[in-house]
């Protein structure tokens, strides 16, 4: 399993310690300096199900520099995605990717027991 991270992140923090709480091996990845490719991300979000949307970081502050609540609405979604490969910090954290194809953005508690105890 992939896991994406800004390690001072306080919600990376959180989901890193329920993943070894739970005995799930991962690798690390830190989002800024190695930030998912283009095709990673269309890739994930086609796993997902999920909106390219879910994946930008709405409360970061490059999102809110970058106006991107009023532009996002009228980008396609491979420049959506094409902006998420600038910079991992649009990306909403943690990201998990699992070998089977689960792709999980954020950490919500019950969505990743859900998920990843299966």
């Amino acid at each position: 399993m992939l896991f994406l991270e800004y390690p001072p992140c306080s919600t990376c923090k959180k989901a890193k310690k329920w993943l070894d709480d739970h005995g799930i091996a991962y690798t690390s990845r830190h989002i800024k300096e190695e930030n998912p490719s283009y095709e990673e991300l269309k890739d994930w979000v086609a796993q997902s199900g999920q909106p390219v949307k879910k994946f930008f970081n709405t409360s970061g502050l490059q999102y809110k520099a970058l106006g991107l609540k009023d532009k996002l609405p009228g980008m396609n979604e491979e420049a959506q995605l094409r902006l998420l490969a600038t910079d991992g910090m649009l990306v909403k954290r943690p990201v998990v990717v699992t070998e089977d194809g689960i792709v999980l953005t954020g950490f919500r508690e019950a969505q990743w027991e859900q998920e990843l105890l299966k």
